[in-house]
């Protein structure tokens, strides 16, 4: 494609740019030099919330800026606005500041706390997932932000894929397309640009393309009824972005001719997959990112020298997260000079940047219109009537998987003293300290008596009315699988070859994974609550003491195809 057919594109969808907006972006084309295009194609990431190190960010004079902001609003408010102030110092040219706005364990930290996209699903209303996108997107407007990663459209193909699990909104592609369509819809109703991930589709490898170059083992019919129908809706629907992945899809690339090791080129370094499947025969007009450039899925496949400058030859317009910036910069502007990279290609992926930038009306936004003021992000930020939608939206995920032997609702004359096991190695995103589990003090709150599981002193029908199982493990990063450890909820290794059911009434909740009657089958009470965010806790209390009806639906087969575990 050329650069005048290029730039011609951002008249149509996804961008819509009428002749003002397409005038700034032929102007900047002219005025700007090939470095200062190349470093558009970065999009950096900023860690916490300390303002003179954020800010510095804007020096690098790239397209974007990833938050990944602390606790403290007003903090991460005045950090975001420092980076904006001294970008606008030194250029026009405003910047994409993005996020993983998901919900669950991955989003804004002091924010509304909403599901992830596995709960949202399991509210089974697309209507109420429309009100909690809603709130997601209202409040990362008012801290900054102007481009999502999100939604994820992975398939829970597999229950081993801890990656996938919470992230996804389950295993049907008609569940995700409508949750999906939804996602993409509010956010950009909201003027920040969605983004579906991870392209070409995850789900079918249980492994983690943080950790390895994941494959996705599908044939191309089956491909295209699954992942392939799920794109060409959002595409359809006007997706401004697609993150492509560390993914590769060997059955299309035979088709182009490629075998041996480049059947499993990932997909961000694959032309194949980004030219000719997606834009070719999906017909997407719009930018594509990178997934994370220093995940093992891409260095794994080749050095940063050689791998770096083919994330945009084969088809990135933006390349996610430099290891450092200045080198990976320097690897890009050598594959220029020696030819790996051509100008054109340069031309065709800043076009598309500073075409999604006017499609958003950055351009020609004041600096409170790109970062409203501190007094406005806080009367958005958890106000009321989001956590009205906080309180419906957790109590309807909620999901009674199964309850063979009418344990419930609990009642303090028939469980009157609660063990409670917990799994020690749970972690938060990002370095982040994972959700407190208030379950046992909000149970103790209403008269039973709660301890803690203690593997000397293990649970007897003498001393304990039941025993509950309180596992809270969510899809993070590079945790490669999640699986019910029982030597860690036990203790030891002696302790993990027992089993408490048939003599103590047990109950298991799932604050996270949504699979734990694979290494559970006979647990005879499972609830799903999908994220330990506090309202979802307060809400699996209510409906365990029979105050609330259980109303979740199953996004996926929390029986892992386990025929014995329905009993």
């Amino acid at each position: 494609m050329t650069t005048s057919a290029t730039l011609d594109s951002l008249r149509l969808a996804p961008f819509h740019l009428d002749d003002t907006a397409l005038a700034w972006v032929a102007d900047k084309l002219r005025t700007l030099t090939t470095e200062q295009k190349v470093r558009q194609l970065f999009n950096v990431a900023a860690h916490g919330d300390n303002a003179d190190a954020v800010a510095a960010l804007a020096d690098h004079a790239v397209g974007g800026v990833t938050r990944f902001g602390g606790t403290d609003p007003d903090a991460s408010w005045r950090a975001t606005r420092r980076l904006i102030e001294r970008q606008a110092e030194r250029s026009d040219i405003p910047l994409l500041i993005s996020g993983d706005i998901e919900g669950g364990a991955i989003g804004l930290p002091f924010g509304t706390a909403l599901p992830n996209q596995l709960g949202l699903a399991a509210t089974g209303s697309t209507a109420l997932a429309e009100e909690a996108v809603a709130v997601l997107a209202a409040e990362a407007r008012a801290m900054g932000y102007n481009w999502t990663f999100t939604p994820v459209v992975d398939l829970n193909a597999t229950f081993r894929s801890a990656i996938v699990a919470t992230r996804s909104y389950g295993s049907d592609a008609d569940t995700v397309l409508a949750q999906a369509r939804v996602n993409v819809a509010t956010f950009q109703r909201h003027g920040i640009a969605a983004t579906a991930k991870h392209w070409p589709g995850e789900g079918f490898d249980d492994r983690d393309q943080h950790l390895v170059t994941t494959v996705n083992p599908l044939d191309m019919p089956a491909w295209r009824e699954r992942f392939g129908r799920i794109y060409r809706g959002l595409i359809d629907d006007g997706l401004l972005t697609v993150m492509s992945a560390h993914i590769a899809l060997p059955a299309y690339a035979q088709q182009h001719g490629a075998s041996g090791l480049e059947l499993y080129r990932p997909a961000c370094v694959s032309r194949f997959l980004n030219e000719d499947l997606l834009r070719g025969e999906l017909g997407f007009n719009g930018l594509i990112v990178s997934d994370a450039s220093g995940m093992a899925g891409l260095s794994a496949w080749a050095d940063r020298a050689e791998c770096i400058p083919e994330v945009i030859a084969n088809g990135c317009d933006v390349l996610l997260f430099p290891s450092p910036f200045e080198t990976d910069f320097g690897h890009v502007m050598r594959a220029l000079s020696d030819g790996r990279l051509t100008e054109a290609r340069i031309e065709e992926a800043v076009t598309r940047v500073l075409g999604l930038k006017a499609a958003l009306g950055l351009h020609r936004k004041t600096l409170d219109e790109l970062l409203p003021s501190l007094d406005t992000a806080r009367a958005v930020v958890r106000q009321p009537a989001h956590l009205d939608v906080e309180r419906r939206v957790a109590s309807a995920s909620v999901t009674l998987v199964k309850d063979v032997r009418g344990l419930l609702p609990l009642s303090v004359e028939r469980h009157r003293r609660i063990v409670v096991v917990t799994d020690p190695t749970r972690g938060g995103f990002a370095g982040q300290a994972p959700k407190e589990l208030e379950v046992p003090a909000l149970l103790a709150a209403q008269g039973f008596e709660v301890r803690a599981f203690d593997p000397a002193q293990p649970p007897t029908p003498a001393d304990t009315d039941l025993v509950l199982y309180l596992l809270a493990q969510e899809s993070l990063l590079a945790q490669s699988h999640i699986y019910l450890d029982w030597a860690q909820v036990h203790g030891d290794w002696r302790m993990s070859m027992r089993r408490f059911w048939h003599e103590i009434p047990c109950a298991l909740v799932s604050f996270g994974q949504p699979y734990y009657l694979y290494d559970a089958p006979r647990m005879p009470c499972v609830v799903n609550a999908y994220t330990a965010a506090s309202p979802v806790q307060h809400a699996v209390v209510r409906k365990l003491l029979g105050e609330e009806a259980f109303t979740g639906i199953s996004p996926v087969d929390a029986f892992c195809g386990q025929p014995d575990a329905v009993y």
